[in-house]
């Protein structure tokens, strides 16, 4: 019998201790090989010709270009390219988001230590993953009727409002994703206008009571 070669996974997370544990872990498993480490989705971009995983286990919530953005320029670049995401996060909407573009598996980072491992293997046979609390939230959110006002944002509104919420200026968003402060500016006015926020401090309180940021 012709023996697998193990799954070659790169992690992108910008926190060491994280990456350390999740290479212990995974590493504990013949079938799953670590092949790449990376701190941002800039470096994810970087490695990913010499590295060729199989699974990019990927953080959404990073410095610089953030992981919303980061999976879709790997995707972009690989578009058969299998990707979990991880997130601090539990709600539907960053779930959501992740999915639409186009990761594989959602795991969040609260699950038990061995879900892990299964999720990567069962995105690297190409099946969809979600862990079971966000399976329950999309399914809850679906039910409501998507009633949450975030629904109405694109893809690029939703994550310069997440960025902003967090406390970063137009013009670090701008650097971070490569577009000029003026477009930033222009996606800022329609969050405003479509969330009914005036300022950047209402918009974090937004986040806030939505469960997209913590305190």
């Amino acid at each position: 019998m012709t023996e697998h070669a193990p799954l070659r996974i790169m992690l992108v997370d910008d926190h060491t201790l994280v990456r350390m544990g999740f290479c212990m872990l995974l590493g504990a498993s013949p079938d799953l090989s670590v092949v790449a480490e990376a701190d941002s989705g800039e470096q994810a971009l970087t490695l990913l010709a010499t590295a060729r995983p199989d699974v990019v286990v990927l953080d959404l919530s990073m410095p610089g270009m953030g992981g919303l953005e980061a999976l879709r320029r790997l995707r972009s670049r690989e578009p058969q390219l299998k990707v979990l995401v991880l997130s601090a996060h539990d709600d539907s909407a960053h779930a959501r988001r992740a999915l639409d573009a186009g990761a594989l598996g959602f795991l969040s980072k609260g699950s038990a230590p061995d879900a892990l491992p299964q999720a990567v293997r069962c995105v690297g046979a190409g099946r969809r993953y979600l862990d079971a609390a966000t399976a329950q939230q999309l399914a809850l959110a679906a039910l409501d009727g998507g009633s949450n006002p975030v629904d109405a944002l694109s893809a690029r509104e939703f994550e310069v409002f997440v960025q902003l919420a967090r406390g970063r200026s137009v013009q670090e968003i701008a650097q971070a994703l490569k577009l000029s402060a003026s477009t930033i500016g222009t996606h800022l006015y329609h969050v405003k206008q479509k969330l009914a926020a005036s300022n950047q401090a209402e918009l974090t309180l937004l986040a806030l009571r939505w469960g997209l940021i913590e305190a």
